[in-house]
């Protein structure tokens, strides 16, 4: 389960927040706190697409193939995996920094590069 560790400054940033929203400009509390939700799901959508990129480009010198087909073979692993293409992109991109690869993300991992190389030959 994870859980969340709210620090001294978060909890006053959520105080600062609570006392926007209640205050007499409640809408523009609201719209500040629609603006930093929205820019928070940015962050991590950017940082998602960082990870993502970074994979791929591990897959297209590793292989070596074009980014499209790297962008295939991980979304292949990322379907038998039962995962989202930006966990598979996490994992691969820990294993390049030392860490191990779930087992079965690994195994279809190379059933993905068996695919990818039987496919190449012919």
């Amino acid at each position: 389960m994870d859980r969340t560790v709210t620090t001294h400054g978060e909890r006053q940033e959520w105080w600062k927040l609570t006392v926007e929203l209640s205050g007499p400009d409640a809408a523009a509390g609201r719209e500040l706190a629609e603006l930093r939700a929205e820019n928070e799901k940015l962050r991590r959508t950017a940082a998602g697409r960082m990870v993502i990129e970074r994979a791929l480009g591990m897959v297209s010198a590793l292989v070596p193939c074009t980014g499209r087909r790297a962008r295939t073979l991980l979304v292949d692993v990322a379907q038998h995996c039962d995962v989202s293409l930006r966990v598979v992109a996490a994992a691969l991109v820990a294993g390049g920094e030392g860490e191990a690869l779930p087992d079965g993300m690994r195994h279809e991992l190379s059933r993905a590069l068996r695919r990818f190389h039987a496919t190449e030959r012919h």
